[in-house]
């Protein structure tokens, strides 16, 4: 209990405060105290946000409230939220930031930038892909409820129906968004309306008791004790019919949406083929990569990474006998080898599995001279959901709760054991694991005496790019002496160069969809299948996929700087301190606090 108060009190004290009797002071009004404006920012949004709640605190102190309950993302609510920050801003800037200590300060600043942001994106609110293949809101919702949604008792399979009765007004309110986004001309590219009907279709032609929304639920009910056999059988039933009448004929309207859209929508163009698609991808740049590069010059760095990771690659490569031929077409023939691969079967993918995993604790137990501080909670691996396969990332993170009760979750994908060939698999546990996605988020989530904001806000750019640094950081600290390993990692990086290039070249220079496939395979050697899965995301968000590179960059530049004006008083373990113990930053925040480091050090 001890743990969980220092983790989740700040939370829970916000949840107590919001039903207190001066919630008109803090709710409405200036609080007097900036602490409180802080925790208000994150009580209004968590309000409006059930599914964050049950993600973060799974029913804290046994409150059910938010787990019974889905968000409101409707274009009315969207637009009242939108407001909302816009007054959270002026509201914030009006507080006198020189009068505050430098933690407070530092907390300014953060929220600043990420509420003004939010503001100048409010014009581009409708230019996304609510109903997507990559990451779309008809599958998401249901891998939520599948993985997230805490099943403890029986009140929680009560919540869990009421989340499931809700189905047809939450797809609803995506319905009537898609509609005013078609209106507009602001629609998606053909593969994501075929490949995302073929996933609708395919979701509500399995019969109710072979759902995810039932599978799941039937095994985790089985280990309750407060729920008969007879009850866990009826309230199977129940979930049963809820699918079968609630859930179903939810997807057939956004089914038979989509169906029409299909036959408007013909070409698979970046964003520039929207309404004011130039400006608005300048503001997604700004947006994930937190920086005031244009993506002209992105693109040329991009391009110049390439051409500087593929020469190490080339040394490398001949130095191991493979001398002909592009980088791409040599890894692809390396990666084909036997002695990379597992075989297709289910005991060899457990031994992927439990590979990755060995990996993660044995640097896990080395990592002591390099980092101060190291996370409490732990990470497990699994297998991406079957029902996400085709179109998920090879890997990805999937964050614990804030009261420790759920671990992180390194997910990698099976659809294809050919894609994992073993000089690869190091980079990504490093990557996705330990010391990058799980080692910056767990740490970011344990921070005392800040409010609860910095413990969760995202900022894509130091996220990815502290993940692509540790990729590097663990090449450099002896963990891929394998020469091959060390061309996985070089692979690793390339790829995400790569993505500054076929980015901005798809989103700005007006490349097609098949042009930018061709050059990620040509660069990287990646197969057909995960290439696309690849383009086909980065034309769904775009900017996301250009935060890695920039990230890493910005971290290496500041890492520079400090050994360079430090020289002998520079110590690694001290600058990790300083990278991740703030929480997440927006790049130029991040450098002020290096920057204030330095002077402190010198000084």
């Amino acid at each position: 209990m001890k743990k969980f108060f220092k983790i989740v009190g700040g939370l829970l004290l916000i949840l107590v405060i919001g039903a207190g009797v001066w919630i008109v002071n803090v709710g409405w009004y200036k609080p007097y105290s900036i602490d409180l404006f802080y925790n208000r920012v994150f009580v209004r949004f968590a309000l409006q946000n059930p599914e964050l709640v049950t993600s973060l605190v799974p029913h804290p102190l046994g409150i059910r409230y938010f787990d019974r309950r889905l968000g409101d993302v409707s274009p009315a609510t969207q637009a009242e939220q939108a407001a909302f920050v816009r007054s959270e801003l002026q509201t914030l800037r009006s507080y006198d930031r020189a009068a505050l200590n430098p933690g407070r300060q530092l907390s300014f600043d953060i929220l600043d930038y990420f509420l003004a942001t939010s503001v100048e994106g409010e014009r581009w609110q409708l230019y996304n892909y609510p109903l997507n293949p990559t990451a779309g809101l008809q599958s998401e919702l249901p891998s939520f409820l599948a993985g997230q949604h805490p099943i403890d008792s029986k009140a929680d399979v009560d919540s869990y129906m009421a989340r499931l009765n809700l189905f047809g007004r939450y797809y609803d309110q995506v319905l009537e968004g898609l509609k005013l986004r078609q209106e507009k001309g602001i629609k998606p590219p053909k593969f994501v309306v075929d490949k995302t009907l073929i996933q609708m279709r395919e979701f509500i032609a399995k019969r109710p008791e072979e759902n995810v929304l039932y599978v799941g639920l039937a095994e985790k009910i089985k280990k309750l004790k407060d729920m008969s056999e007879a009850e866990q059988k009826d309230a199977l039933i129940k979930v049963a019919t809820i699918i079968q009448g609630v859930v179903y004929p939810a997807y057939g309207r956004l089914i038979e949406n989509f169906e029409a859209l299909a036959t408007t929508v013909t070409e698979n163009n970046g964003v520039w083929a929207l309404p004011a698609g130039d400006e608005f991808y300048a503001w997604a740049v700004k947006d994930q990569t937190t920086s005031n590069l244009k993506p002209d010059e992105i693109h040329d760095i991009g391009l110049a990474e390439v051409t500087r990771i593929e020469a190490e690659m080339n040394a490398l490569l001949v130095a191991e006998g493979y001398a002909e031929g592009s980088i791409g077409a040599r890894m692809v023939a390396l990666s084909k080898e036997p002695r990379f691969l597992y075989p297709d079967t289910p005991e060899g993918r457990q031994q992927c599995l439990d590979d990755f995993q060995k990996i993660i604790n044995e640097i896990d137990t080395g990592l002591g001279p390099y980092f101060e501080a190291r996370p409490k909670l732990g990470v497990e691996v699994k297998a991406v959901p079957a029902f996400k396969e085709a179109n998920a990332p090879g890997g990805y993170y999937e964050p614990g709760a804030l009261d420790g009760s759920r671990p992180g979750v390194f997910f990698v994908n099976l659809r294809k054991l050919s894609e994992i060939d073993k000089p690869g698999m190091r980079t990504l546990a490093y990557h996705e694991a330990i010391p990058g996605h799980h080692f910056q988020i767990a740490l970011a989530q344990e921070l005392k005496d800040v409010p609860i904001f910095r413990n969760v806000l995202p900022f894509n750019a130091y996220a990815e790019g502290w993940a692509l640094y540790s990729e590097r950081l663990a090449w450099e600290l002896g963990y891929e002496k394998d020469p091959f390993d060390n061309l996985g990692r070089l692979q690793a990086e390339l790829f995400r160069a790569v993505r500054l290039v076929v980015d901005t070249g798809m989103h700005a220079k007006r490349w097609s969809r098949e042009q930018a496939l061709a050059y990620l395979i040509d660069k990287t050697g990646m197969g057909d299948a995960e290439a696309t899965a690849e383009i086909e995301r980065y034309l769904v968000w775009p900017g996301q996929a250009l935060g890695y590179k920039l990230g890493m960059l910005k971290i290496l530049e500041l890492r520079e700087r400090a050994k360079t004006q430090l020289g002998d008083k520079f110590d690694l373990k001290e600058f990790h301190k300083v990278v991740l113990g703030s929480g997440s930053l927006p790049l130029p925040v991040l450098d002020a606090v290096v920057t204030k480091w330095l002077a402190e050090k010198k000084g």
